[in-house]
C-alpha cells in the first residue's frame, strides 16, 4: 500500500469523557495486510492481525492527542506504509445549565 494512500479514519474527532470514539485504518485500493499498528502520539497502542478497528472506551482526557496508523505487507519482508496523524479531542462532561 503506498504511503499517500493509508488512511486513519476517526468517528469523531472532538468527543466527551466517557464516549466513545473508533479509529479505522484504511489503504486504497484494499489489500491483504499481515499486520496493523496503531499509535497515540508516539507510543504504540495495539497491533492488530486480524481487524482494522480499534475502539476506545470508556474516554477520559488523557486519549486526547494525535493518532496514526501503519500498515505491514502481506509478506513479511514487505516495507510499513503509515498514515498522516489525526487529532482527538477529549473534553470534560458537559456542564449542567442552572435554570
Amino acid at each position: 500500500c503506498p504511503p499517500d494512500w493509508v488512511v486513519l479514519q476517526v468517528s469523531e474527532q472532538v468527543v466527551l469523557e466517557g464516549d466513545t470514539v473508533k479509529l479505522r485504518c484504511r489503504c486504497w485500493p484494499e489489500i491483504s495486510v499481515y499486520e496493523l499498528r496503531f499509535y497515540h502520539e508516539d507510543k504504540e497502542v495495539m497491533e492488530h492481525r486480524n481487524g482494522t478497528e480499534l475502539s476506545l472506551s470508556p474516554l477520559q482526557l488523557q486519549h486526547s492527542g494525535r493518532y496514526r496508523c501503519s500498515f505491514g505487507g502481506s509478506s513479511r519482508g514487505s516495507p510499513w506504509s503509515e498514515s498522516a496523524p489525526v487529532t482527538v479531542t477529549v473534553h470534560g462532561e458537559h456542564p449542567t445549565a442552572d435554570t
